[in-house]
């Protein structure tokens, strides 16, 4: 059965892209962070997409955005859960070499007993509380930590070091982010005072990555970057300042699209759609377009958003449903039903980009991206 929307991913655009991060941050390794379902592009679609990219880690938030991952990807490509697994996922994790985040007393002890019961080590990564407040180990624990580790060498492998900086992306966070550095090498010492190193540290999301160079370490974890998106205007325009140059050398990979289900002339005097939000002074055709704000087509683009139908933009008249939007074409020549509808990405000059979609809904990229439903199917072109 066909669906009513669909969603495409550029495969160039997302070549690109890594060209370009392999080269800007080419000091260090990167991991490719797919959580949110990919920020909303498909786990599945996506990962495959960047495996042939040449990526081979990649970073979740789950036990089952994992095994999404892992179920898609090469046996050679590293996964790391960044967030929540269950006590009773341990042991899968570990007998996969599943690397995972810890960041209390409790979750350490379960992973020492899984690594014991199966016979196989733990590949853990210690995240430090350093002002974030929200995970992480407090500094104090340190020498604590450090004496688990020798007690447990037949368990566990001090596979990383990491903290999580609480808003890189705009600057009236550098006092925090200037003490979370501080703290952070302080750890550092400390671990090493204790006697025991990581393999590897990391640090960095992707406004980090661009803003803190000297916080890069042995890996950066990019997530929005990856699929064409700064972290916030302000990185932007400060890469752009940097480098004096007008264009971001970034390139979306997703488009959104529909097509029209039905035409209907609406004479004047008349309400469209639910309610009285819309009247029509003069007589307009209006498309419909089989998505609502079921698809993720906010609720608050009633009446304020756009689509592009033969490459012109279509107000947004009355208010979204559930399963559909209406869209004024009256001044759009030769319109008829099937005609391609862009929800998000380009027709001929005429673009509407995720930030212009997010902002007339109030919603950040991110926010708006990982809502997409799963259920829309995401083609690879």
């Amino acid at each position: 059965m066909m669906k009513s929307t669909h969603i495409k991913l550029s495969k160039n655009a997302l070549q690109s892209n890594w060209d370009f991060l392999r080269e800007y941050f080419s000091d260090t390794k990167i991991s490719a962070v797919v959580k949110g379902n990919a920020y909303g592009h498909g786990i599945e679609e996506y990962v495959t997409m960047a495996e042939d990219c040449g990526v081979n880690h990649f970073s979740v938030f789950n036990a089952e955005e994992a095994a999404r991952v892992q179920n898609t990807v090469s046996s050679a490509t590293t996964i790391m859960i960044m967030g929540a697994i269950e006590d009773s996922d341990l042991e899968w994790a570990i007998a996969n070499e599943i690397e995972f985040y810890v960041f209390n007393t409790e979750r350490l002890t379960a992973a020492i007993k899984a690594a014991k019961q199966i016979g196989k080590k733990a590949l853990v990564h210690i995240e430090i509380e350093t002002g974030m407040y929200r995970t992480g180990f407090e500094p104090a624990m340190i020498p604590q930590l450090a004496d688990v580790f020798k007690a447990n060498t037949d368990t566990l492998v001090f596979k990383g070091l990491c903290m999580h900086f609480a808003g890189a992306e705009s600057i009236t966070n550098y006092f925090r982010v200037k003490k979370q550095k501080i703290n952070f090498k302080r750890a550092i010492k400390q671990f090493k005072n204790a006697g025991i190193q990581p393999q590897m540290i990391h640090t960095c999301c992707s406004a980090a990555a661009v803003r803190l160079p000297d916080m890069h370490h042995d890996m950066i974890r990019i997530g929005i970057m990856q699929y064409g998106f700064w972290p916030s205007p302000e990185i932007l325009i400060e890469y752009l300042n940097k480098y004096k140059t007008v264009k971001s050398p970034l390139r979306r990979i997703i488009s959104w699209e529909s097509k029209i289900m039905s035409l209907k002339t609406v004479p004047p005097g008349e309400f469209i759609g639910y309610g009285s939000s819309y009247f029509a002074h003069q007589e307009i055709k209006v498309a419909v377009v089989p998505v609502g704000y079921a698809h993720g087509f906010s609720r608050s683009l009633s009446n304020t958003g756009h689509v592009l139908v033969n490459e012109m933009r279509a107000p947004v008249v009355g208010t979204v449903n559930m399963n559909c939007v209406i869209a004024d074409v009256t001044n759009i020549p030769n319109v008829a039903i099937n005609d391609k509808v862009t929800l998000i990405g380009e027709q001929g000059e005429q673009e509407i980009t995720v930030a212009s979609f997010g902002e007339l809904s109030s919603q950040l990229n991110y926010e708006l991206l990982t809502r997409l439903p799963m259920d829309i199917p995401r083609f690879v072109v």
